[in-house]
């Protein structure tokens, strides 16, 4: 009688594993199905520190009492519960897409995509790194170097380096960065200082041959274009010289036809299409603040084709050209002042820029007391004969570093200017001169892209060409 309730217990149990097994195996589960405890042994406490299945059912089986024969008659006691084992019912879950026989759906896995994108993004990151590390490093080389000349021993070196960054109007800034205002103007003040030497016409013309002379053959046998080409090198630079034989050719060109209404120059490629210019330099100054100007409009008095197409009263070197074709260049001039002499074409360019002056039966020579400023140079000149010499030079660059005032002048001598003055420079300074390349039988593959549309010298700057209001162009032939 005592082993009763174990017999109908473990029947119960096996009759509720084979309820189990027949719904798994309805299911198509592949679960191992659960063994019946031995005959011999009591059912497993239940603990509350068992861990519930996965799968939980949503309906459990309420547990059952029951009493065993000693309990009825002990009666007192109160009834013994036997705890009975649950057995969970899982409950299926419908498949979102069916994607195999047991409904279960398949989720594609990229193994090691995450990791790729990872690296990829190391790699950049540490590129970047060493890239902005080593623009640092080149700005605190250039800054140290800087310092180290401002502050050396050697002012030629200092003053040299100031007025060179004085020339370009991108750099003026950079010399205020190391030295005072106070020692800028004196280095500033000593290479405006200016010693004249004067020489007699007789003098001057037998003096020295002019280049592009020659007393046994017409030295215009070879022009192209009415016009000589020619190099000419330095100790610190090169430079392109044009020979204009008639001066009613050169005129000045302008990006507007109203330049209170204008937002923007042109560059010398645009300015020559415009005229259908043959040749042309940069001409005058214009507001260009950090190197960045648009070159709207020019500064100082400026005339083209006859008329005065801009005056905002600015006391600048004044360039030109009056009606019998002369080259006047003076310190200053008046509207007034250019009318009476008849001015047809003319710029202005700062100060201090005079370099040649027919002064009477004399010419002056306007040399520089510093001169150490090398830059990128353009200048307008022109003979006795009327023959209009153009310079441009070359600069920033270790074979050409630039030419300085007085280099400027030695070359204008050298092609017996009688008159010459100092156009703007920097990266503005410009020369253009339609196919020359082919003219002049030019290795094409030694020319950069500008050369190639007609600029003559080597533009160097980190901009395109500049715009500018001003230029003087060569017409064609008549």
């Amino acid at each position: 009688m005592p082993q009763d309730w174990k017999q109908e217990y473990l029947q119960k149990e096996r009759e509720r594993e084979a309820q189990r097994q027949a719904k798994l195996a309805r299911l198509d589960l592949d679960i191992k199905p659960r063994s019946a405890p031995p005959p011999n042994r009591m059912p497993p406490q239940k603990t509350t520190s068992a861990r519930p299945p996965l799968r939980q059912m949503t309906q459990r089986p309420t547990p059952q009492r029951t009493r065993s024969p000693q309990a009825v008659q002990r009666g007192a006691q109160g009834p013994v519960r036997t705890p009975v084992r649950e057995v969970p019912f899982p409950q299926p879950v419908p498949p979102r897409v069916p994607a195999d026989e047991r409904g279960f759906e398949t989720i594609p896995v990229r193994i090691g995509s995450r990791r790729k994108k990872s690296s990829a993004g190391k790699y950049i990151a540490r590129g970047a790194a060493v890239f902005f590390t080593a623009i640092l490093l080149v700005v605190y080389a250039v800054f140290a170097l800087c310092f180290v000349i401002a502050r050396g021993p050697s002012e030629a070196a200092r003053n040299l380096a100031v007025q060179s960054a004085l020339q370009a109007s991108a750099t003026k800034w950079v010399p205020g960065l190391f030295l005072d205002q106070e020692t800028i103007d004196a280095i500033q003040a000593a290479e405006d200082a200016v010693i004249q030497d004067v020489v007699s016409m007789d003098d001057y013309i037998t003096e020295e041959e002019p280049t592009g002379t020659d007393t046994a053959a017409d030295p215009w046998a070879g022009a192209i274009d009415g016009m000589l080409y020619e190099t000419v090198s330095g100790s610190t630079y090169k430079a392109y010289v044009l020979l204009v034989k008639d001066p009613a050719r050169v005129f000045v060109g302008t990006s507007s036809e109203n330049y209170a209404n204008a937002t923007a120059g042109i560059n010398i490629f645009k300015a020559a299409e415009k005229y259908g210019a043959v040749a042309g330099i940069n001409a005058g100054e214009f507001a260009d603040a950090g190197g960045v100007g648009t070159g709207y409009a020019p500064i100082g008095l400026t005339y083209s084709r006859g008329e005065c197409v801009w005056n905002d009263g600015a006391k600048r070197t004044f360039i030109g050209f009056n009606r019998e074709n002369q080259l006047i260049v003076r310190e200053s001039m008046t509207k007034a002042e250019a009318d009476a002499l008849g001015i047809r074409d003319a710029v202005s360019f700062q100060t201090g820029n005079t370099l040649i002056e027919k002064d009477g039966e004399n010419v002056v020579l306007y040399y520089a007391e510093g001169n150490t400023g090398t830059a990128q140079r353009t200048a307008i000149g022109q003979r006795a004969d009327g023959t209009v010499i153009l310079i441009c030079t070359d600069g920033r660059t270790a074979s050409s570093l630039g030419a300085t005032h007085n280099d400027m002048i030695d070359m204008m001598v050298s092609y017996g200017a009688v008159s010459a003055g100092m156009l703007d420079g920097g990266s503005s300074s410009m020369m253009y001169y339609r196919d020359y390349y082919n003219k002049y039988e030019t290795d094409t593959s030694r020319l950069d892209k500008y050369q190639l549309q007609g600029l003559v010298n080597k533009y160097k700057a980190f901009t395109t060409p500049r715009r500018m209001p001003t230029f003087f162009l060569v017409s064609g032939e008549s």
